[in-house]
């Protein structure tokens, strides 16, 4: 260990100027004079925003984890402050403002900009797309991390995985759905390509950040909203006001969050620094899911049996409508260039995975619910 601490410091304490204490590296500032004393040039101070409300489990203590890791890795050398979505700019914002260097990083969901690339949900979660697994696969070694790469350079961001919430609920309701006619004019809080189906069978879609939720909830701006799932859900109260909690999740799979990271700061980072602060992202990315597993199991328990709230199925008439809808959104959000190559490697990477699925975890999931009834009888 103090091997290794004594090679990482070596290795910032070399970074000269361009490490000086700031929080962007292109804006001059005190700590970038030559003359400046060594002790002030070996530490990075960094902020990140999010797209979080404040104190939000799960979600914002994924951003404050990659916080607290890469300091902790770097022996406390690069500190990163993260800042909950309005505190330095709005949930929405986070991403132009990494782009511009007014921010160094952000953490978010990618399919929050769409308006950028069609493409960006990929990144997050598509409608009958990939589950939490599955998107760790096609990112990690299906090819998926370089088209990111390159999607992403084109604003001038750098992005990892920086955790995921597993497959996530299909939302509260302030109604039940029992069939595609209730879908018709249903105002619904859904972002990305959840909402462009929604849309498509008749309803209106809106993207609301997730301290904006409730309020709209509660005042009647929206019918119903999607968030997470039982643990995230319960934080922000939905339950209060939609007592109809539907899944599965069809827009949501398995959801991927991210960190992105100025491009310009990325590469002034040495190479020792970009495997820290990735290891960093990787750890919270895979840590996150056993955590969000665990917490909706027990969240799901306190909203059935202390809140009353009801569990309901789609019914098959919606499901199958919005998979078919699904796969018209996804193919017309990769028409062509970068978009079109995203779409096409995530279509393979789906069906690669999908037939490994379908002899192994859903089999296993059929078996265990029979042996677990066969016990109850």
């Amino acid at each position: 260990m103090i091997r290794r601490r004594n090679l990482l410091g070596a290795g910032l304490l070399g970074i000269g100027g361009a490490a000086a204490s700031f929080s962007n590296p292109n804006q001059s500032g005190p700590g970038t004079s030559p003359s400046a004393p060594a002790v002030s040039r070996n530490r990075r101070q960094l902020n990140m925003v999010t797209t979080w409300p404040k104190g939000l489990p799960g979600l914002g203590e994924a951003a404050e984890r990659v916080a607290q890791r890469i300091h902790d890795m770097s022996d406390g050398l690069i500190e990163v402050k993260v800042f909950a979505a309005g505190e330095l700019v709005p949930a929405f914002e986070s991403f132009d403002a990494v782009a511009n260097g007014s921010a160094d990083m952000y953490h978010g969901a990618e399919y929050y900009w769409t308006a950028k690339s069609p493409a960006y949900p990929f990144f997050t979660a598509v409608p009958f797309g990939m589950t939490a697994q599955e998107i760790m696969g096609w990112i990690d070694y299906g090819g998926g991390q370089e088209l990111w790469d390159e999607l992403s350079a084109d604003f001038g961001i750098k992005a990892f995985q920086g955790a995921n919430t597993g497959h996530q609920m299909g939302g509260w309701f302030r109604k039940e759905i029992r069939g595609l006619d209730d879908l018709v004019g249903l105002q619904m809080r859904i972002p990305g390509q959840g909402g462009d189906v929604l849309r498509a069978l008749g309803g209106s879609a809106k993207a609301l950040p997730g301290g904006e939720i409730y309020q709209a909830l509660q005042t009647g701006n929206i019918d119903a909203t999607e968030w997470v799932g039982p643990w995230n859900d319960y934080s922000l109260g939905f339950y209060r006001e939609a007592p109809f909690y539907y899944g599965p999740g069809f827009h949501e799979p398995g959801a991927s969050l991210a960190v992105g990271i100025n491009l310009n700061l990325w590469n002034s980072f040495t190479k020792s620094e970009q495997a820290l602060i990735q290891a960093a992202c990787e750890s919270v990315n895979h840590t996150s899911l056993g955590e969000f597993t665990y917490q909706n199991a027990r969240y799901l328990d306190i909203l059935t049996s202390e809140h009353g709230v009801k569990l309901r199925s789609f019914p098959d008439d919606v499901v199958k409508a919005m998979a078919e809808a699904s796969r018209d959104v996804r193919a017309a959000s990769g028409r062509d260039g970068i978009e079109k190559r995203i779409y096409e490697s995530f279509e393979a990477g789906l069906k690669t995975m999908s037939d490994w699925a379908a002899v192994s975890d859903g089999p296993y999931y059929a078996a265990r619910e029979l042996g677990q009834a066969s016990r109850e009888r």
